[in-house]
């Protein structure tokens, strides 16, 4: 009992704040989903409060995102947006699976390259979904492809608020500069930009409302009229198993995860902490499963709102469950309020989330140091926009594999080279042969991480151009950490070429990985017995008759 009151002493200013801005960002992300604003309180009340409980970081925050919200709209689009809360489930009930299987360790496989590339690619979509709301413009007919339904907004351009276009403009310069100064205004040091402008556009819906204001602007109340807090709404068990939903499930499934990770990750990171993927994991199903019960949307982990909670001062996850406690209150008390909220303001703040999205540091310097990560990154980002997400990241971690498996074919490999005087005249390491072991006497080639099928044709190709001119040859096993049947193999050819060129072959260093498998050799098994295996490099080249 004083441990938990010890934790809610230390927990409740940073729940409390991180509420404030969860409050008008479900809302927001909500609507940018192709749902409602109910439904985004709903998700952050019930995703958040279950992912406190069972999940294994203190400093998460689950509940809508940015990362689904472009995914969420297209599915609600085809479906109706009643049909989230059962992609919600499903999602639950998929990420629990992935738990039950341990995929989460597979999450190695996508590179950053291909995350930063979707998280550029959502950046753009919610940014470029913002342009109805910002410009004024009156709803307009959906399409499936986000591309068509930029294309219908460039249409109706002549159809400008101009008011709305400057109230965006304002408020997103007003949240921006905000967030940046803000530690310097001792005011306002304390409270979120996005919260305080949220309140700030709500005054200003009342005051148009009550004809205070010389202008008219659309708020929520023009689009959903149903603004009444609720904690449940009934979900709907209505739809149709196809290849919408199959792919929306997987791409939501997998972005979720990722998401989640991700951001246990970076917070790991801010608070020198571990937290448990494990039970991380079956957290956000639990959380899925009871956002869609109760008639929320999929939910994933929150990096801004984890990072807002951190900063206010969090310790526990009993931070997440104060902040779940806190939406539910001020949405039971405030949400009718909301419906003054000006469509314009909500697309400041998700244009501003749409920003922080974008980690500029990470791709400017994955340009000056990885270029090619940089162009994988940005083609990841044009599939994500132009086509689907999940194709996108697959396209990302394919070519990012090629590239890898490319490298790892050249064959790693260390070279030591000595001449007849018994004195070392070189040595180079890398995947290149160099000019200094034309001429040596005895050479020291070391293999280096793994003897596969991958990269055992490299290291074959160079006994057969290289090597012709030693009298001694010792291959080096220490560093190797791996080896299958063909290494096996690339390993014999390796060796009678060397024979056939009448060169005395070595072995040494060979570690307890290399033995099992180079001991059904026949000209390793045949090397031993002749006593040209030995446990030191050093005992080979003292056999030699080099001094060592």
């Amino acid at each position: 009992m004083i441990n938990v009151l010890s934790k809610l002493k230390g927990n409740w200013k940073s729940g409390v704040t991180v509420s404030f801005v969860s409050i008008p960002l479900s809302v927001s992300l909500a609507i940018a989903a192709g749902s409602t604003p109910v439904a985004g309180i709903i998700t952050a009340i019930w995703a958040g409060l279950f992912a406190a409980l069972f999940g294994g970081s203190n400093y998460n925050v689950v509940g809508p995102t940015g990362a689904l919200s472009g995914i969420l709209a297209t599915y609600a689009f085809i479906h109706g947006a009643h049909s989230l809360a059962f992609l919600a489930i499903a999602t639950g009930i998929v990420v629990f699976i992935c738990w039950i299987l341990k995929l989460e360790k597979y999450l190695v496989f996508i590179p950053a390259n291909t995350i930063q590339g979707f998280t550029l690619g959502v950046a753009f979509i919610i940014g470029m979904n913002q342009m109805n709301f910002a410009l004024g413009l009156p709803k307009l007919p959906g399409h499936e492809k986000f591309i068509e339904n930029v294309f219908e907004t460039f249409s109706h351009l002549h159809q400008t608020s101009y008011i709305s276009l400057l109230i965006f403009i304002l408020f997103f310069a007003g949240i921006m500069i905000t967030e940046k100064y803000r530690k310097r205004v001792q005011v306002i040091s304390g409270i979120p930009a996005t919260a305080l402008f949220a309140v700030i556009g709500i005054i200003l819906g009342m005051l148009i409302s009550r004809g205070m204001l010389p202008f008219e602007l659309q708020t929520l109340d023009t689009r959903y009229s149903d603004l009444s807090p609720q904690l449940f709404m009934i979900p709907s068990f209505d739809f149709s198993f196809d290849k919408s939903f199959v792919v929306a499930l997987a791409t939501v499934s997998l972005i979720a995860i990722i998401e989640t990770m991700l951001s246990a990750r970076i917070a790991d990171t801010m608070t020198k902490t571990k937290h448990n993927k494990r039970k991380e994991m079956f957290g956000l199903s639990i959380a899925n499963i009871a956002s869609g019960l109760a008639g929320g949307i999929p939910a994933t982990a929150a990096l801004a709102r984890t990072s807002l909670n951190i900063k206010s001062g969090a310790t526990d996850k009993m931070s997440g469950v104060i902040n779940a406690i806190a939406v539910a209150l001020i949405a039971i008390f405030l949400l009718p309020y909301f419906k003054y909220l000006p469509l314009a303001v909500i697309a400041a703040i998700l244009v501003t989330v749409a920003v922080r999205m974008i980690e500029r540091d990470h791709m400017m310097r994955m340009y000056r140091i990885d270029k090619r990560s940089f162009i994988i990154a940005l083609l990841v980002a044009f599939i994500t926009v132009v086509e689907d997400p999940i194709v996108g990241i697959l396209v990302g971690a394919a070519i990012s594999l090629l590239i890898f498996l490319e490298n790892l074919s050249q064959g790693q490999f260390a070279l030591v080279a000595n001449s007849a005087k018994k004195q070392i005249v070189g040595q180079l390491s890398g995947t290149k042969i160099d000019k200094i072991i034309k001429d040596s006497h005895t050479i020291v080639y070391s293999f280096k991480g793994q003897l596969t099928y991958i990269d055992s044709q490299a290291h074959i190709a160079r006994f057969e151009v290289e090597h012709r001119h030693h009298k001694n040859i010792i291959l080096r096993f220490r560093e190797l950490g791996f080896i299958d049947i063909d290494g096996v193999d690339a390993f014999e050819e390796i060796v009678e070429i060397l024979e056939r060129r009448k060169i005395n072959v070595y072995i040494t260093g060979v570690n307890d990985i290399a033995r099992q498998m180079l001991q059904k050799s026949k000209h390793f098994v045949l090397l031993e017995k002749k006593g040209k295996v030995f446990s030191r490099t050093s005992d080979a080249l003292r056999e030699l008759g080099f001094r060592i």
